[in-house]
């Protein structure tokens, strides 16, 4: 796999499986954190910060649907790469359908923000990014961080009245967030990228035992963790966004849809049918992701014509306790 190493591009320089066939994901280099404390080593300010994304990326996604619920898009902006990662990675293509330029460097390739950040950067490029323009560097590029500064240190700069980590809800967020990360965030990716029959059974097993526990809780409890819409909520929703359309194929995760259960596809509905969300989802960037850039799962780099999911379908959750924040009624 493609990575930079001591700030040079190389195409031969990581494994993502080990000797077993188990994907291994590596993890993320830039950790600082941004508060709302003007004092702060990286303070919450309207306009200082930016973020690189792809729409194709469920890590990325997870950063865009925040933003959006939160109606933080005139404090923090964004760019986005080209959807077909190729063998130089991620690109920017301005002229294509739903991306932009680098309105920050200029670059054509997204491992020369990594490299502006630290010229010696050894690691995986990958989305998010979110930069700061004043010290002219990556913050951090961890997607489940980023989710979390954007939804509490920028509560100041938001337009909606909403909390995604709300007091009294702190402990089960961190908790379901960190249970449905191994088995379902990143379990299609075990199955789809694992080397071994072994390593796939395991992860197809641990992907759908999972899905099935939450369409059970789902039965009983409008969100993941109870009555309030959360960021546990927001993770799993780009996990359950691309299932139909590109996990149960591409994956191989096609022991079931997501639209054959009784409680989870109606809560996906209902999420993506929240103001803002939907248009954070590219169904066009994420199919010719998935299906264009992972040569070696697809080698014809065709992209099937359907599923057409109908994510806009009513959905029956009114039944259950609680509701999206008034802010997004």
């Amino acid at each position: 796999m493609n990575m930079l190493v001591d700030g040079e591009w190389r195409t031969d320089a990581y494994e993502s499986t080990n000797e077993e066939g188990e994907f291994e994901r590596q993890e993320t280099s830039f950790r600082d954190w941004i508060e709302a404390d003007p004092d702060a080593e990286f303070p919450a300010e309207a306009g200082r910060y930016h973020l690189y994304v792809s729409l194709a990326c469920p890590w990325a996604h997870r950063t865009l649907v925040t933003r959006a619920l939160k109606g933080l898009h005139d404090a923090v902006s964004v760019d986005v790469v080209d959807p077909h990662r190729r063998n130089d990675g991620w690109e920017f293509a301005p002229g294509k359908e739903g991306c932009t330029p680098d309105s920050i460097h200029g670059s054509d390739y997204l491992r020369e923000v990594y490299t502006a950040a630290d010229p010696e950067f050894t690691g995986r490029v990958t989305v998010p990014v979110l930069w700061d323009r004043e010290r002219e560097t990556v913050v951090n590029n961890e997607s489940e961080e980023i989710m979390r500064m954007l939804d509490v240190a920028f509560d100041e700069y938001a337009t909606n009245d909403v909390d995604l980590y709300p007091e009294g809800y702190r402990e089960d967020v961190d908790r379901i967030i960190d249970e449905i990360y191994e088995p379902i965030n990143n379990g299609v990716y075990r199955a789809g990228f694992a080397g071994s029959q072994g390593a796939y059974d395991e992860a197809v097993a641990d992907l759908f035992d999972a899905l099935d526990r939450w369409d059970e809780v789902l039965a009983d409890q409008r969100y993941l963790a109870g009555d309030r819409l959360t960021e546990a909520d927001v993770a799993m929703f780009t996990t359950l966004v691309r299932f139909d359309a590109v996990y149960h194929t591409h994956f191989k995760c096609n022991v079931r849809r997501i639209a054959d259960y009784d409680n989870l596809w109606p809560y996906l509905r209902e999420l993506y049918q929240l103001p803002g969300v939907a248009d954070t989802v590219n169904m066009a960037h994420i199919t010719e992701h998935y299906y264009r850039s992972h040569t070696d799962l697809n080698p014809s780099g065709l992209v099937p014509a359907g599923p057409d999911v109908d994510f806009t379908a009513p959905h029956d959750r009114d039944r259950l306790p609680g509701g999206p924040p008034a802010a997004l009624r």
